[in-house]
């Protein structure tokens, strides 16, 4: 394998990683509740006021000038200086889209959510979509767009390779609740391009119409495993927001409610909120240890009651390689009300 070509593997799995979603453990869930006027419970999910995290500092292979880089982590706060692959610290559910790949030798990293303080609240998370680069003998040999995102699980890493890369994730939270909505602060600021880009590294930049939105998504599904290991879905609940204004600064303690059963009819309906085919299948891990493909089937009633969970936070909503350089997406305190 050519250096350009072991390079180009990398990054391609950098940009892939605003397309996904991973798994937690389900007494990884919950943290402290508290009440509202309306005497309605709202249950903060374990870490989600991301007050505490872990700063990785990874030193990146001589050819790419072996470079120190800080990639952080929602966990408890602490400091490692290696470049151990990361697993989920503390309890911790969280993941972010901050990875370490080491393919044909070659270390690199990616850095696309950061720790950030916010006046009066502690630190918040900060989303970025920018370019991924990597640099041999000072010049540019790829740009890769990477999207920043922040979702409930564990990705697998080191990243070796571009093969199958849903199927390092495993997508789903064990979760047996009916929630009415999510709740969290957010503050953006788009691009202010009219159009996005899709930009892989291997082919020319592409120009893709729609200006870019951070976005919010959030599936509860019922599952099933065959005998023959196949993981099985129906879609409980529904919750697509995409954020396509800027704001002035932060909105506290926003609402989006969860939409039960099929919701293709309703008024609000889009069809980003549909069932995920294609490149949108997920992976998880069956009961035999193997990852495969959950295979969304079709819509629950909306009294059912969900087995998993999924959510996450983007900088940008167009799926793998794609966006606008420069959005930017803060969320804090993530709730769920009941």
């Amino acid at each position: 394998m050519t250096k350009k070509l072991s390079l180009g593997i990398i990054l391609l799995a950098f940009g892939g990683s605003s397309a996904v979603f991973a798994a937690g453990r389900t007494n990884e869930v919950y943290g402290q509740d508290e009440k509202n006027k309306t005497d309605e419970s709202i249950v903060y999910l374990n870490f989600g006021n991301f007050d505490t995290w872990l700063t990785r500092n990874i030193k990146e292979s001589g050819v790419l000038g072996g470079k120190t880089k800080t990639l952080y982590e929602i966990a408890p706060n602490g400091t490692w200086n290696n470049n151990n692959p990361y697993t989920n610290q503390g309890g911790s559910p969280w993941a972010t889209s901050n990875v370490l790949a080491k393919v044909s030798g070659i270390t690199k990293t990616n850095v696309s959510v950061y720790k950030e303080a916010r006046a009066g609240h502690g630190y918040c998370a900060k989303l970025y979509t920018h370019l991924e680069e990597c640099k041999v003998l000072g010049l540019v040999n790829i740009k890769v767009l990477a999207a920043g995102s922040i979702y409930l699980g564990q990705t697998l890493e080191p990243i070796t390779g571009t093969k199958n890369p849903m199927s390092k994730l495993n997508a789903g939270l064990k979760f047996g609740k009916r929630p009415k909505a999510l709740m969290f602060d957010y503050r953006v600021k788009l691009s202010g391009s009219p159009n996005r880009v899709r930009q892989t590294g291997f082919s020319k930049v592409q120009t893709v119409s729609g200006k870019d939105m951070p976005d919010v998504i959030l599936y509860l599904q019922k599952r099933w495993e065959d005998s023959n290991g196949n993981i099985h879905a129906k879609r409980v609940g529904t919750l697509v927001h995409r954020f396509g204004n800027n704001t002035s600064g932060w909105v506290n303690n926003a609402r989006f409610d969860i939409h039960y059963g099929n919701i293709t009819g309703q008024s609000f309906y889009q069809s980003y909120m549909g069932l995920t085919t294609g490149d949108n299948v997920k992976y998880a891990r069956n009961s035999k240890g193997k990852m495969v493909k959950i295979m969304e089937e079709g819509w629950a009633d909306a009294d059912e009651t969900p087995t998993h969970l999924v959510l996450q936070f983007d900088s940008s909503h167009g799926g793998a390689y794609v966006g606008s350089v420069g959005n930017t997406f803060w969320v804090d305190n993530v709730r769920l009300v009941y």
